[in-house]
């Protein structure tokens, strides 16, 4: 028997118990069980040349199964209910929901073309994915009806080449997406799903990050070894500064401290945290083997990187400023995804 993990987890239920019996004049009791419970969430990473999904226990920090999915998956995002999480199987035309809490398949939806990568917004009425190999950008309506719901295609738009990737603003009108093949940022109104303006920017965009403010968007450049920072105050997209950071900048994943925000340098095999008020970098962790997608856990310490060339889930201490473990997973592991993560501000 694992001991500490035994320890662990008959603490928790002990704090959930506790929860339950003096909850209603406790809050700071009933939010630490609440945080306890997701605590044992599994650490979902996706094998996007397997087709399949590794579920990693997050005591022990080994994989415990493999969940089969659509082909090449490589992003993921939770739905609004927070019930499921959405893996989207870009050449599998599908999209596969699993149980945030078990990892288990719940049902998996057909007929979503090419969704490379996709976001909600947060008013839970559009749902928008990036077709990266089929070159459009496609937005939903989203139907709640009890326990159920649809996706209904409202507009397929055409884009340049190479759709990526996505970010929404708070109050959920303006989506952005880089279009990585032809260097350029789009913004598309999602109310009316017209095309507000395209504006070429750095070399072979990805990722982007957009303060919790809506007044900086932030986009790495994989092409490059820098991020871009763009100011929306105006409306538009105007260039304010560019941060070095390393070869292949690509994915963002906020610290949840509304002031630092981790970006992977797929090529200089580092990670930067920047500062997004002063626009710079004030960090870097040597990661090795292809740093892709991250999840930055509640502990406010963990930082867990999909290594993509190794296949493997590395382990930041941010702490330590080290790799602290290294977890065999499968082919090209792109997205990974925890309940137990940090807030996304």
């Amino acid at each position: 028997m694992n001991i500490e993990l035994f320890t662990r987890r008959s603490l928790q239920r002990c704090v959930l118990v506790a929860a339950v019996l003096f909850g209603a004049s406790s809050p700071a009791l009933a939010a630490q069980a609440s945080a306890n419970a997701n605590a044992n969430a599994p650490i979902l990473v996706l094998n996007s040349l397997n087709a399949d999904v590794s579920v990693i226990d997050p005591i022990t920090f080994t994989e415990i199964k493999r969940v089969p999915v659509g082909k090449e998956p490589h992003h993921l995002y939770l739905t609004p209910d927070e019930k499921s999480v959405m893996v989207a199987n870009a050449e599998g035309d599908s999209i596969t929901f699993l149980d945030p809490k078990t990892a288990a398949v719940q049902r998996t939806m057909t007929g979503i073309l090419d969704p490379y990568h996709l976001r909600f917004s947060p008013d839970m009425k559009w749902f928008v994915t990036a077709a990266n190999r089929l070159n459009h950008v496609d937005i939903y309506r989203w139907e709640r009806k009890g326990e159920e719901f649809k996706l209904h295609l409202v507009k397929r738009i055409p884009a340049g080449k190479t759709p990526s990737h996505i970010a929404i603003d708070s109050k959920s009108k303006i989506a952005y997406i880089t279009l990585q093949d032809s260097h350029e940022l789009t913004a598309i109104e999602l109310e009316t799903q017209k095309r507000l303006w395209t504006i070429k920017v750095g070399k072979t965009p990805a990722d982007l990050y957009l303060t919790p403010d809506d007044k900086t968007l932030l986009i790495g450049l994989t092409g490059a070894a820098e991020v871009e920072a763009y100011d929306l105050s105006s409306g538009k997209a105007v260039l304010k500064t560019r941060i070095p950071t390393g070869k292949g900048a690509h994915a963002f994943r906020s610290q949840g401290d509304k002031r630092h925000v981790f970006v992977s340098n797929r090529t200089a095999n580092t990670v930067s945290r920047i500062d997004w008020k002063t626009l710079k970098v004030v960090d870097t962790y040597r990661t090795p083997a292809g740093p892709d997608c991250m999840e930055m856990m509640a502990d406010g310490k963990t930082l867990l990187v999909t290594t993509r060339w190794a296949g493997k889930l590395s382990v930041i201490d941010l702490e330590k400023k080290a790799v602290v473990k290294q977890i065999p997973v499968g082919k090209s592991p792109h997205g990974v995804w925890t309940l137990n993560h940090a807030s996304r501000d």
